[in-house]
């Protein structure tokens, strides 16, 4: 016997999933992403666009997709960048876990089926799929899920996330009353604003459960916030500060991993915008550097 409506909308309102999708000018990409999430094999979802400030058609676009699934969602903000326009996803989020989309990507269509098939199975707090990026006519796997298992303990889901060189948030899917919980969110008004919160997460989660055999699509996007020099400009210490304050939340919780996966620069000497000297701090050594390349001296923080 088919479902009445009124138990599909009681079953639509009360998700299993929320996808919230930061959008800024995305009206050439964002149809694709939206495509690839309406047509997921997990129905029980909401997505929730933010339009962050766009001066272009994203928001439009999105709307007449919205006329046609009472499960999407759309709020427009000021231009805050990524990590305020996710905040704002989280606190519109009803869904018993959390994923996170950028506008120009996708995702395979039984990609949030599979991830919480396994989340739930697990009880996890954290569930993990291949993250494979495409741009400049290559395909690239940055992160390749061959099985299914549960990572625990601090320094395995750190080298299972590829952490120190991935931060990526929107391979994955989080139990949202783990992220509320924590109070894990994303630093706003800055660029890199994946890294803490993706190492805040790792760090809190009782586990991660990698999910084979699905993969998200992150398409290298020269004219997105995190790759161009225009909209970036002024910004350009955001990488490291970032890196920075990874290095202050690990020290601060006196986390015993792995020397020298999370450093940053802590000083820094140019003459003529030549980088004459360079330290390079990690969480128990520090490297220092002539030239940026000459390896000068290495000792003890």
């Amino acid at each position: 016997m088919s479902k009445s409506i009124h138990e599909l909308e009681v079953k639509y309102n009360s998700p299993k999933l929320s996808v919230i999708i930061p959008a800024y000018n995305s009206e050439k990409y964002i149809q694709k992403c939206l495509n690839s999430l309406t047509n997921q094999t997990l129905k029980e979802i909401e997505i929730i666009v933010i339009d962050d400030g766009s001066v272009d058609q994203t928001s439009q676009t999105a709307y007449s997709f919205a006329q046609n699934d009472s499960r999407i969602k759309v709020v427009i903000q000021e231009h805050k960048l990524q990590g305020a326009a996710r905040n704002n996803g989280i606190k519109h989020a009803n869904g018993e876990y959390i994923g996170f989309v950028d506008a120009d990507d996708w995702v395979d269509l039984d990609y949030f089926e599979k991830l919480y098939s396994l989340v739930k199975k697990f009880d996890a707090d954290i569930a993990m799929a291949t993250n494979v990026r495409i741009g400049n006519g290559k395909t690239k796997k940055r992160l390749n899920i061959t099985k299914e298992e549960f990572v625990i303990g601090l320094q395995n889901k750190i080298d299972t996330c590829n952490l120190w060189k991935d931060s990526c948030p929107t391979n994955k899917i989080y139990k949202a009353e783990f992220l509320r919980n924590n109070n894990i969110l994303f630093p706003e008004s800055v660029y890199c604003e994946d890294k803490l919160f993706t190492t805040k997460a790792v760090y809190y989660a009782n586990g991660i459960v990698t999910v084979p055999d699905t993969y998200y699509y992150y398409y290298r996007n020269l004219n997105s916030t995190s790759h161009n020099k225009i909209l970036r400009k002024g910004r350009e210490n955001d990488k490291n500060n970032a890196r920075l304050a990874v290095l202050k939340f690990l020290r601060t919780h006196n986390l015993n991993v792995r020397d020298g996966n999370f450093y940053a620069i802590t000083k820094k000497i140019n003459i003529f915008g030549i980088p004459i000297y360079t330290k390079k701090e990690s969480l128990r050594s520090a490297k220092h550097y002539i030239f940026s390349v000459i390896k000068i001296r290495e000792d003890k923080c």
